[in-house]
C-alpha cells in the first residue's frame, strides 16, 4: 500500500505553492490534499470556532495534468489538519507536506507561521511534518491574489526532503523539519542544516496616528543585524549565505536550562515574598 501524504498550507486551497508541493510528493505516494478555503497566513497553531469552521467544500485540483479530489476546510491551518486526519484520511498518513508557503520562515518569527504550524499541529497527531517556504516578495505574504513564483527550486527540495523522511523517518526529538530556499536557488544549490536564529526577522513598524475606529493591518519589516546573527543558524545561511536552511525543531518549548540550578536561583526567597508590605 502506497503512504498516504497529507498536503497543506497556509496560503488557502488555490495557492500554487500547494499546487507546486502536490506536485512534488505526487510519486511518492497517495496524496490527501486538505488546505484552508481562504488564506490564512499568520494564523499559527489557533483553533478558532465559529459558524462557519469545520465546513469542508470538496472541489477539484489539477495536479501534473491529472484532476484530484481535495478538500478546502473554513478555518485555519492547524484545523484543516485536524479535520484532514480525524475526518477526511482512510488511515493515518504517512507525512504531512505543509507548503510552499508565500514567504520565507526564519528566526523567532517561525512561532506565528501558519504553515509551521500546520505542520506542529500534524505532529501532534503523530505525523512526521515538513515545512517548506520560499522567498517572495513581502506584499505577496498576506495577499489572495497569488503572484508570479518559480517553484522550481522550492518544489525539488519539497520532494528530496519528503522521500528522505518516508524512507529514515525522523527522530523521536523532531517534531518538524522547516525548509527555507532562498528565490536564487536552483536544485543544485548547497544544502545546509541549521539552528533556529533567536532573532525575530520580522519587525513591526509604528504606525501613524489613526482612528481606532476602523480596520487597520500593523506593518513589518524584515531587518536583520548582522552583527548577532548565529553562524549555524537559519538566518545566516538564507540571507547572507543563500543557501537552502534545514531546521529540524520540536514542539517542546522549554528553555535548555539546568531546571535544578535555574529554580534555585529564581525560587530562592519567593516564599512568603506576596505577604511583605
Amino acid at each position: 500500500m502506497q503512504p498516504l501524504i497529507l498536503v497543506t498550507n497556509d496560503d488557502g486551497i488555490y495557492s500554487p505553492g500547494l499546487h507546486a508541493a502536490a506536485e512534488a510528493v505526487a510519486p511518492l505516494g497517495e496524496l490527501l490534499i486538505v488546505a484552508p478555503r481562504h488564506q490564512q497566513t499568520a494564523m499559527s497553531r489557533s483553533l478558532p470556532s465559529g459558524p462557519e469552521y469545520g465546513i469542508i467544500e470538496e472541489i477539484e485540483l489539477e495536479i501534473l495534468g491529472q484532476p484530484r479530489r481535495a478538500y478546502a476546510v473554513y478555518g485555519s491551518p492547524a484545523l484543516a489538519v485536524v479535520h484532514g486526519v480525524m475526518e477526511i484520511a482512510p488511515r493515518q498518513p504517512a507525512l504531512c507536506v505543509s507548503g510552499i508557503n508565500y514567504g520565507e520562515n526564519i528566526g523567532m518569527t517561525i512561532s506565528v507561521s501558519g504553515t509551521v504550524g500546520a505542520a506542529l499541529e500534524a505532529s501532534v497527531l503523530g505525523i512526521p511534518a515538513l515545512a517548506v517556504s520560499t522567498e517572495t516578495d513581502m506584499s505577496m505574504h498576506h495577499s489572495a491574489n497569488y503572484g508570479e513564483v518559480d517553484w522550481s527550486a522550492a518544489r525539488h527540495f519539497t520532494g528530496v526532503f519528503a522521500r528522505r523522511i518516508l524512507e529514515n523517518g525522523l527522530p523521536p526529538e523532531v517534531s518538524v523539519i522547516n525548509i527555507n530556499v532562498p528565490r536564487t536557488a536552483t536544485p543544485e544549490t548547497e544544502v545546509r542544516v541549521t539552528r533556529q536564529s533567536h532573532q525575530a526577522y520580522y519587525y513591526y513598524t509604528k504606525p501613524e496616528k489613526r482612528p481606532f475606529n476602523t480596520g487597520f493591518r500593523v506593518r513589518v519589516t524584515n531587518t536583520v543585524d548582522p552583527a548577532k546573527v548565529e553562524p549555524d543558524s537559519d538566518i545566516q545561511a538564507f540571507v547572507f549565505d543563500r543557501v537552502v536552511s534545514v531546521t529540524p525543531l520540536t514542539g517542546n518549548m522549554t528553555a535548555p536550562v539546568d531546571l535544578a540550578g535555574w529554580s534555585r536561583m529564581f525560587l530562592n526567597g519567593s516564599r512568603g515574598d506576596s505577604s511583605k508590605g
